[in-house]
């Protein structure tokens, strides 16, 4: 038995932060209604990544909505909202990561729905808070990223700000909220008691930062340096960074000098006997004018056995053809409804020895309309 069994989630959220929220919850067991508009539903569903379409929809959508219900209703509509509160009635959680305000306008605030089922636990993602002069802002990953300082982090000090490559705003916000979820969700289970979670994606970008934060704050409000090539960390130094070998790259954290010095017979690093931070930039470009001369396997035949702490840097190719990756069984074949089938991951937790998956795959706009109108509407 997953923990989360026989608990119901409505989901009203889009794109990516919340549907991430709900997802994770749905791989711990628990029964998720995505709330969708008719005729188009989640914008997700055409948000296409790479020009990848799968079964008429985006990628994207099938990657995060797996292991859901999908229920089609124009809530906006008097007699549709009143359908609509028949399911908020028997709902353990409600979600969604409109814009503060929208779900007020609609009727549908904690209040409203605390009114017809008071021991809720209601949660919602914004972009950036309540605060009258931030709310209105558009919360999408690459703004947060860019107006929190995270692109100032990553690549090189002469490249300017550089985003991540992933929409990392949106899923620290997910999992933020599905923390606070679970947590309500724990009292909930011993004082009865229901709960208003709130997250905004800026707030996750700060403490998504928490360790350059406080540098920053204790370090007479200095800016993080990256290091002119070969950047990992701002704060770290020599040799931490990813190197570019004879046929590949070699990723090498933290480590002392001297000894790299001899391990790698590199003659010229010889000359730094401590690992100065302000001699980070000398350090790595020597380091990588030698780490060029031998394939990367070389080099790891001889710093592995050292405890040396290195990596080669690997493609999606290169990864999922490692046994490393293989014995992880971190894919999953799902079906959906039509029996269209995909390959995705899986839920990274284990419970109990057992890892988390479903079958499921992600549904059709609309697909249990039916069955949800007999089991809460029309009962």
């Amino acid at each position: 038995m997953k923990p989360l069994e026989d608990y119901l989630i409505v989901d009203f959220s889009q794109f990516l932060s919340g549907p991430s929220a709900s997802l994770r919850l749905a791989d711990l067991g628990a029964r998720v209604i995505k709330i969708e508009k008719p005729g188009t539903g989640d914008i997700c569903r055409t948000l296409y990544t790479s020009d990848l379409i799968m079964n008429g929809e985006s990628s994207v959508f099938h990657t995060i909505n797996r292991n859901k219900e999908s229920f089609a209703i124009d809530f906006k509509q008097p007699e549709e909202l009143q359908k609509l509160k028949k399911i908020l009635a028997k709902a353990d959680v409600v979600m969604h990561n409109f814009r503060p305000g929208v779900m007020e306008r609609i009727g549908l605030s904690y209040d409203d729905v605390k009114n017809i089922n008071p021991n809720v636990i209601y949660g919602s993602i914004s972009g950036f808070g309540e605060h009258p002069d931030l709310k209105d802002l558009p919360g999408q990953d690459l703004l947060l990223q860019s107006l929190t300082a995270l692109t100032w982090l990553s690549g090189n000090q002469e490249d300017g700000p550089v985003p991540m490559g992933l929409s990392i705003v949106d899923m620290l916000a997910g999992a933020h909220l599905a923390q606070g979820i679970l947590a309500a969700l724990y009292r909930k289970a011993t004082h009865n008691i229901g709960a208003q979670i709130q997250v905004s994606m800026l707030e996750s970008a700060f403490d998504f930062q928490f360790e350059t934060i406080t540098t920053f704050f204790n370090d007479g409000g200095e800016l993080p340096v990256r290091t002119k090539t070969n950047n990992a960390h701002a704060y770290l130094g020599a040799p931490y960074g990813i190197y570019k070998t004879k046929n590949g790259y070699l990723a090498l954290a933290m480590g002392s000098i001297p000894f790299l010095a001899s391990l790698l017979k590199c003659d010229a690093l010889l000359a730094f006997p401590e690992n100065k931070f302000t001699l980070r930039d000398d350090i790595k470009n020597i380091l990588a004018d030698h780490l060029q001369t031998q394939e990367t396997q070389f080099w790891l035949d001889i710093l592995e056995p050292a405890d040396i702490w290195c990596a080669g840097v690997l493609n999606y190719q290169q990864l999922f053809a490692e046994d490393g990756f293989k014995v992880l069984n971190f894919t999953q074949q799902v079906e959906m409804l039509d029996g269209y089938t995909y390959k995705t991951t899986r839920c990274p937790i284990k419970i109990d020895g057992e890892y988390l998956t479903s079958g499921k795959g992600s549904p059709k706009l609309g697909q249990d309309n039916e069955k949800i109108i007999k089991e809460f509407i029309d009962c």
